[in-house]
């Protein structure tokens, strides 16, 4: 039976053979994550799909098993019947278990104000065709930025009903959730629960990150068109200090932040960035917007918990280059993926560099390298 609306899961489809998912047709790209099993195979995706952010977009999902030297692309693909319905701003986590977490959002069309996270998870992400659990809805709003585990033993998943976007008529019940929320889960993923709030003043798309700080506290940041903001939660993320600009900088775009094994802080954002758009200019574009700023994109290094980033490493200098993920080895190797001009050349890169390069400022590793080349759609015209 064809599933209609944004409330029914999408499809799995593994190694889909149609020539409209494949690297040579697709028309456009980007918006990736990427995460590491613990035996070392690298899973990155993205979204893709028609000529633009709107419904009837996928997702993509490449391996690699020689730490992204080489990809196998188009490994699985989500996807939805409803060609009004688009699945999109993918993640991919790995649990405390080593389970493999695929997680998108679903919406009819780009924004109707309730959207949805949905996950499908695999327990042998190893294997060469590993199974993924029938997709589910786990929250209200949009998820693309990684969960965390909390020492406190909860896995916060940080999801987000656009505040700036007019919310619709058929979901007045969800004002309460048109911020930067937590969505909590104590039994390991068996269940889920709206958890709190932050309102973080001017605020743009939210695409909030948590950080467990050395005393416990949670560290919220917010992507706002003025920079990146803050707010503090001392009880688990059920309630959030008011929200506040942080004195951390952006052009108005995704960043990472994460806990490293050895206790300091990464993250990765753009550094000494050209000018930004107003939140002016930025209203007045509509849904799909072109961008300034995301330039430089940069790996940054704090030992105090996230008040000073002393140590940096420059990953790409070039525009238009944004949307960073990242994850960690076993052995301390980090991994970086973000996208380039979506529209034109359309492709994903990855670095690849340990902590020593950024304490240094450039690659010292033998090992380490920077513009990996993930992917590149091609956009030929399709003839099917």
């Amino acid at each position: 039976m064809t599933n209609i609306g944004a409330m029914t899961p999408a499809n799995i489809l593994i190694r889909p053979e149609e020539m409209r998912f494949q690297d040579n047709f697709r028309k456009w790209q980007g918006i990736p994550s990427i995460e590491r099993t613990p035996t070392g195979r690298l899973y990155a995706n993205w979204y893709t799909g028609m000529e633009t952010e709107r419904g009837g977009n996928f997702v993509v999902v490449s391996i690699s098993d020689d730490e992204g030297e080489n990809w196998q692309s188009v490994e699985l693909v989500v996807e939805h019947d409803d060609p009004e319905v688009r699945c999109y701003d993918p993640c991919l986590w790995s649990d405390p278990q080593g389970r493999m977490w695929l997680t998108w959002n679903q919406s009819r069309e780009f924004f109707d104000g309730r959207v949805g996270v949905w996950v499908s998870t695999s327990n042998n992400p190893d294997d060469d065709i590993p199974s993924w659990s029938a997709p589910r809805r786990i929250a209200n709003g949009i998820m693309m930025n990684k969960p965390i585990a909390t020492t406190a033993g909860d896995w916060l998943f940080p999801c987000a009903i656009w505040s700036d976007h007019e919310p619709t008529e058929k979901h007045p019940g969800l004002a309460n959730e048109r911020f930067s929320n937590v969505y909590a889960t104590s039994d390991q993923g068996e269940t889920f629960a709206y958890r709190g709030s932050a309102d973080v003043p001017n605020r743009q798309f939210d695409e909030h990150m948590i950080v467990e700080r050395q005393d416990g506290t949670l560290w919220m940041l917010v992507r706002c068109y003025d920079g990146i903001g803050e707010a503090f939660s001392q009880d688990g993320g059920r309630t959030w200090s008011d929200g506040r600009k942080s004195h951390v900088d952006g052009p108005c775009s995704r960043f990472h932040i994460r806990r490293l094994k050895s206790g300091r802080l990464l993250m990765i954002n753009h550094n000494g960035f050209d000018c930004r758009l107003s939140k002016e200019e930025v209203a007045s574009q509509g849904d799909v917007k072109t961008w300034k700023g995301r330039t430089n994109l940069t790996a940054m290094i704090s030992e105090d918990d996230g008040a000073t980033w002393p140590y940096t490493l420059l990953l790409d200098a070039r525009d238009d280059v944004s949307y960073p993920d990242a994850t960690e080895g076993e052995d301390g190797s980090i991994f970086v993926i973000y996208d380039w001009q979506r529209m034109t050349e359309r492709k994903i890169y990855m670095a690849r560099f340990k902590e020593e390069d950024v304490v240094q400022g450039r690659l010292v590793n033998p090992r380490s390298k920077l513009q990996m080349l993930v992917n590149v759609a091609i956009a030929q015209e399709e003839h099917m």
